[in-house]
């Protein structure tokens, strides 16, 4: 299998790009088992943070890199959390002081439409010129108290009205398929071949 390293230590997303790349022949690793140390993100988009972690990854391994830049827009909070989606609350914060903070800023807002945003950067090598770049989105609307147990981040409150249901509880077979993730992953493969 041929190698490819994520930068990342996010357990939930290693384990959705195993699921998806496994069958095509390659091995997903985590930076982690690398000791690629974690880059700060001063990149003022998904585009240009994913891009710095995935050369910083590479600078440190000698591999291929693959980054995920990703994250919730929420209409009515000007497109917050945004980039800032994983540290909304603070530094630290875990998935349920986030979704937490989010339901806090919502409290009496009626306007609740949001969409994950999921930007993949691929690069051969720390000079790559020519990354290969990703986007895809997916539209939902924030619930006012969290519902199901699957998924991460804020799966839990991001309802799917054509599923009936909030991300944290579809399949992740069909989680994959439909996802911000999986669609960008998508393009990525399609790319590749």
């Amino acid at each position: 299998m041929a190698k490819l390293v994520l930068a990342s230590g996010n357990k939930g997303k290693l384990r959705e790009f195993a699921q998806i790349l496994a069958p095509l022949g390659w091995d997903v690793e985590p930076q982690g088992s690398h000791g690629v140390p974690d880059i700060e993100e001063t990149g003022l988009s998904f585009v240009e943070n994913a891009i710095l972690k995935a050369r910083n990854c590479c600078e440190h391994t000698g591999l291929p890199s693959l980054a995920d830049d990703s994250g919730i827009e929420v209409d009515a909070l000007n497109g917050a959390p945004g980039i800032y989606s994983a540290r909304f609350a603070g530094p630290g914060a875990n998935d349920a002081i986030n979704n937490a903070e989010l339901l806090r800023r919502l409290d009496s807002v009626d306007l609740r439409s949001a969409r994950y945003h999921c930007v993949l950067v691929l690069m051969r090598h720390a000079e790559d010129p020519v990354p290969l770049i990703c986007h895809a989105s997916w539209e939902g609307t924030i619930l006012d108290a969290p519902r199901g147990d699957g998924g991460f981040g804020y799966d839990p409150l991001f309802w799917l009205n054509d599923q009936q249901c909030t991300a944290a509880e579809l399949d992740s077979a069909i989680k994959n398929s439909l996802s911000h993730r999986g669609r960008a992953m998508q393009q990525l493969l399609q790319a590749l071949s």
